[in-house]
């Protein structure tokens, strides 16, 4: 009859119990990952404390960065970080020690990306030493990490004037080359693209001037994404394209034409917008909106009101805009980019939306 068979040998442990047992070597004095500060009875770590901290300040020095070392290998940088302070902190006299002991911290802070304690590290290092390339290294490093790249460029570059073959050095500066080429294209391009901008508003602004337009930017600071602008088709590039909001004050409503070609009539717009034999729009409740029966009125900076022809283009208005010889500048307002007309009825709404127009104007 054959044996039954049962596992009888050792049972591997699940994360939480090996976590949990790690953890109890925390409180074993010779597997602490660091030795506390605070005072404790227990004479075990007592005698470690008082042991840590004999010797000469060099000695003391010397053993911290061998505890840090031995954390560092493991990846535990936080514990080795700490073992590193300790080292600083006993104040050796050997000045190779010191400066091991703070390229050594900055070595766990370029890993745990505390980049400005690298950068004090390693300024300290080389006050100790001008020729300490493990800070230079450690230096370029941060830099890069915080893009500034012709800093880090001129870390390397120091450091090879007396370590030429350092090939870690060598390697950054590689890296540090191709991250400032990439920096100065970057710039270039910008710079070129707020040369093109500052042209571009520039010609609009002469544009404005040209055609009496007066421009009113929000007071929040905000624009409007259809903004004025020369028509592409116009190899000249002197023609004016501009948003227009048509108002409708007598439903308290509107249109928007996003590309009013300045030379375009605005009868091309009204037949489009209102042809005879199309049904009126929703809001047009007494269907009085149809083209051959519509007035527009335009309104400029001063309140003169502008009744527009038919045949008249938006460049026309521009120019019956202008304030007469003598008077005080007047044009049409863009206001966040847009031009305003108002579109009524011929007839009674027109002669009674006139008349309470100047009743507001003139009070």
């Amino acid at each position: 009859m054959a044996a039954s068979s049962s596992s009888t040998g050792p049972q591997p442990l699940s994360n939480d119990d090996l976590d949990a047992k790690l953890a109890a070597f925390d409180s074993v004095p010779l597997f602490m990952k660091s030795l506390p500060s605070d005072d404790t009875e227990d004479t075990t770590l007592a005698a470690l404390q008082s042991l840590a901290y004999e010797g000469t300040p060099d000695e003391i020095a010397q053993n911290f960065k061998e505890q840090g070392n031995e954390y560092f290998k493991g990846k535990r940088y936080r514990e080795a970080l700490g073992f590193y302070t300790q080292g600083v902190d006993a104040k050796p006299t050997d000045i190779p020690l010191q400066e091991a002991l703070l390229c050594n911290r900055a070595a766990c802070n370029l890993e745990l990306k505390n980049y400005g304690s690298v950068l004090r590290d390693c300024s300290k290092a080389l006050t100790l030493n001008p020729q300490s390339s493990k800070a230079f290294y450690r230096s370029a490093s941060a830099l890069m990490a915080l893009h500034r790249v012709e800093e880090a460029l001129d870390c390397c570059d120091r450091c090879l004037t007396f370590d030429a073959d350092n090939k870690g050095i060598l390697q950054l500066r590689e890296r540090a080359v191709k991250a400032k080429a990439e920096k100065d294209r970057r710039e270039k391009e910008k710079a070129q693209r707020l040369r093109k901008e500052q042209e571009a508003q520039r010609q609009m602004e002469i544009a404005f001037r040209e055609r009496n337009l007066i421009a009113l930017p929000k007071s929040d600071g905000s624009s409007n994404p259809y903004a004025p602008h020369f028509d592409a088709d116009d190899p000249t590039n002197s023609t004016l394209v501009l948003p227009v909001f048509f108002l409708y004050p007598q439903y308290a409503t509107s249109d928007v034409i996003q590309e009013f070609v300045e030379d375009t009539p605005f009868a091309l717009h009204l037949e489009a917008m209102f042809p005879p034999q199309a049904p009126p729009p929703e809001w047009d409740s007494k269907g009085e909106y149809v083209d051959g029966q519509l007035v527009v009125y335009a309104m400029t900076h001063r309140k003169r009101l502008l009744k527009v022809g038919k045949k008249m283009t938006l460049r026309d208005v521009c120019k019956a805009a202008k304030a007469k010889e003598g008077e005080k500048r007047d044009g049409l307002e863009v206001k966040d980019g847009c031009l305003t007309f108002v579109v009524l009825p011929k007839g009674e709404v027109e002669a009674e939306w006139v008349e309470e127009y100047k009743k507001t104007r003139d009070a």
